[in-house]
């Protein structure tokens, strides 16, 4: 079974903010697959079905984004998971809206729920897929705030096409594995075919 756990902070205030793309993923896993997110357990919402035909439990950590991996560390445990069978979807500021890339392993690129579930798990050695926020226009524009806030306009719609690549791409890894969706997605932007 894999876990994936779309990283994100709990409460409308955050729904749509940037910050959200991880939990925002799930959702529409949840929705694409008939999962509904109906239970709590280990500090986060859950939902258990099949993803792309591959047993999968569906997870929001309601710890806030810092704190992820008080979420995650319980979540493979209780479920015997191996952190190779965890997928971390979150946003990306590096990446541009509308863009999403998948890894295995790596750095965390200052991401403090990446630094969390890292901390706790006591490995890098996880998949992941990148949804791209892009960067505020201006400088006056700290980052902090930036992600805490909602994409409008054009950058909206470009946000949207990256969840839902963001979503195939979950179920590409969980269909055919880590590399296979490297090479499928890795190389797309929104408006590819």
């Amino acid at each position: 079974m894999w876990i994936v756990l779309g990283l994100g902070n709990p409460g409308p205030e955050y729904e749509r903010t940037r910050h959200n793309a991880g939990f925002r993923v799930v959702e529409r896993l949840a929705a694409r697959h008939g999962i509904a997110l109906d239970r709590v357990r280990h500090r986060a919402r859950l939902g258990q079905g099949n993803v792309a035909g591959t047993p999968a439990l569906l997870a929001q950590p309601l710890t806030f984004m810092n704190l992820a991996g008080e979420a995650a560390r319980p979540l493979l445990a209780y479920h015997g998971a191996d952190p190779g069978r965890l997928l971390v979807i979150h946003d990306e500021a590096d990446l541009p809206p509308g863009t999403v890339r998948v890894k295995m392993g790596g750095g965390i690129a200052g991401h403090n729920g990446l630094r969390s579930i890292v901390r706790h798990l006591g490995t890098r050695d996880f998949a992941r897929i990148r949804v791209g926020i892009g960067r505020p226009a201006s400088d006056r524009l700290p980052l902090e705030r930036y992600v805490l806030s909602a994409p409008s306009g054009e950058e909206r719609e470009a946000f949207e096409v990256g969840i839902e690549l963001a979503a195939d791409a979950a179920e590409a890894v969980l269909a055919d594995g880590v590399d296979a969706a490297m090479q499928r997605f890795n190389r797309r932007r929104a408006g590819d075919g």
